[in-house]
């Protein structure tokens, strides 16, 4: 018997640049952040990797015995989101509605728990606010002169954080700043450096009342002020992919820590790029690696076996050819979770059977198979190695397929019992679960077994026109035939 409680967990912090032993701010509870999408279109597979990646090690975690608070944001309101709602002739609210809808559905598709809380930034003002205030009153912070209209900018001052750059170890003093820099209020920042909390009301825009006048949250502040509120001061890991480091995750660390002067953030995890033709993924590069039309082609769950077919720090390559090698690989894992229940469901074997088998061989070869598990959680505790893990994971399939269909395998229904018991909590792990075509998954399993029996009827008195007449019917309505020693088995298509 595994004792999950006795597996030490090891993650590479992103802060430290080492491998560190987990040990969680309470016992038995992890507060987790994870940066969310801009809610301004579909999300792209690079956006699908973070999504994917923490969702896999939030279920990790929770397998392993934690009480897991999941905190990811919605961002609907920054300056993307109000240039497409003008390209759109739509308004900003309007917008993050229909694409936290579709987001929604992406993500379902893709076997994503909802977090804990999806907390959006329109709905956070006084939070924001809040911290705003308090880094101005500590000398983090300075407003603007004000506008014709008595509004002003604020911002934060990078140089009153001694630490500024710890996460991603930039030399500030060496920053070519380019487009870092908003050309539009660079003459009133008092250093290039310096990073936007508030925004002043510009025509045309969102607006919120505040003690600078009208005006809108900077990016940065928002997660720090989510965070807060549902996770605390100090939480446990923060996660995002690796092209937030600079400026996003630093400028929330120097914001949050200098409001609270608190550490914030105990463990930072950061997923690889995804790249075509070894250029970063972004979502200029092409509409056609949207998730949404991905998914359209070839379904979610390739997706998702992609992005967790390497481990979550190292770039990865993305194109169709390997889509599809995903699905591959996906139909020897669902079509042995189909053999598995063929044989439960149709086993013959009689309860003195299954006492006439030796005892000592029946324990060897349940230990056999129930090392996998272990194997496999050794290999998640280590920076949670899933490219290991789903290896383990084939290595499992082949050996209790020795053992079930092999010459002389002879299994007993215990042993059946204990593949099929592992086989679901592994995919449950991954969270692989079949996808059923709109036209399969219409007819019902009654009607299927129906036709089979009629089949067998069929062949048994050698009508096999009738038989094949049947097969072929099933094979239009998506249901696959196949005639095994031990009767005939059906699978969705």
């Amino acid at each position: 018997m595994i004792n999950k409680k006795e597996k030490q967990i090891y993650v590479y912090n992103e802060i430290t640049k080492q491998k560190e032993r987990f040990t969680p701010l309470n016992s038995g509870e992890i507060k987790m952040y994870v940066c969310g999408p801009t809610v301004h279109d579909y999300f792209h597979v690079g956006n699908a990797r973070c999504f994917v990646v923490f969702d896999f090690i939030r279920r990790f975690l929770e397998y392993m015995g934690y009480k897991v608070s999941y905190v990811q944001n919605f961002t609907d309101i920054d300056d993307r989101m109000i240039n497409h709602a003008k390209k759109d002739n739509t308004t900003v609210k309007e917008l993050a509605e229909i694409n936290i809808v579709e987001y929604k559905k992406d993500s379902a598709g893709l076997g994503i728990t909802p977090a804990t809380v999806h907390p959006r930034a329109t709905e956070h003002i006084n939070e924001i606010i809040d911290i705003i205030k308090t880094l101005i009153e500590k000398n983090h912070a300075y407003p603007s002169r004000k506008d014709e209209n008595g509004n002003s900018d604020v911002f934060f001052s990078t140089k009153s954080f001694k630490e500024y750059g710890k996460l991603s170890n930039m030399n500030t003093d060496d920053l070519e700043m380019g487009d870092r820099v908003d050309a539009n209020i660079v003459e009133v920042k008092k250093d290039p450096l310096d990073f936007a909390l508030w925004k002043a009301k510009k025509e045309g825009e969102p607006s919120w009342t505040s003690p600078w006048g009208e005006g809108r949250p900077g990016w940065h502040i928002e997660c720090s002020a989510m965070a807060k509120k549902y996770l605390g001061d100090t939480i446990d890991f923060h996660c995002g992919g690796k092209d937030l480091m600079f400026p996003h995750h630093e400028n929330e660390i120097a914001q949050s820590e200098c409001a609270s002067g608190k550490q914030f953030v105990r463990y930072w995890l950061h997923n690889g790029f995804i790249n075509i033709n070894g250029a970063k993924m972004s979502k200029s590069v092409g509409e056609m690696f949207t998730t949404r039309d991905i998914s359209e082609k070839y379904g979610y769950m390739p997706i998702r076996f992609f992005v967790l077919s390497s481990t979550y720090r190292t770039p990865v390559n993305f194109s169709e050819d390997i889509i599809k090698s995903a699905q591959n690989a996906l139909d020897r894992i669902f079509l042995f979770g189909e053999n598995i229940n063929f044989l439960l469901k149709n086993s013959e074997q009689s309860k003195e059977v299954e006492k006439s088998e030796n005892p000592e061989l029946e324990k060897t070869k349940l230990d056999v198979i129930l090392n996998y598990k272990e194997k496999l959680i050794d290999a998640l505790c280590d920076d949670f190695n899933t490219a290991e893990a789903i290896s383990v994971m084939f290595d499992f399939i082949r050996e209790a397929n020795t053992k079930t269909v092999g010459a002389n395998a002879n299994p007993s229904k215990k042993l059946l019992e204990t593949i099929k018991s592992l086989y679901d909590e592994f995919c449950n792990l991954f969270g692989f679960l079949p996808e059923k075509s709109s036209v399969a998954s219409e007819v019902s399993e009654d009607y299927i077994n129906e036709q089979v029996e009629k089949r067998t009827a069929a062949k048994k008195s050698k009508d096999f026109k009738t038989a094949d007449e049947i097969r072929n019917a099933l094979k239009e309505q998506g249901i696959i035939l196949e005639d095994t020693p031990s009767g005939t088995k059906w699978r969705r298509e």
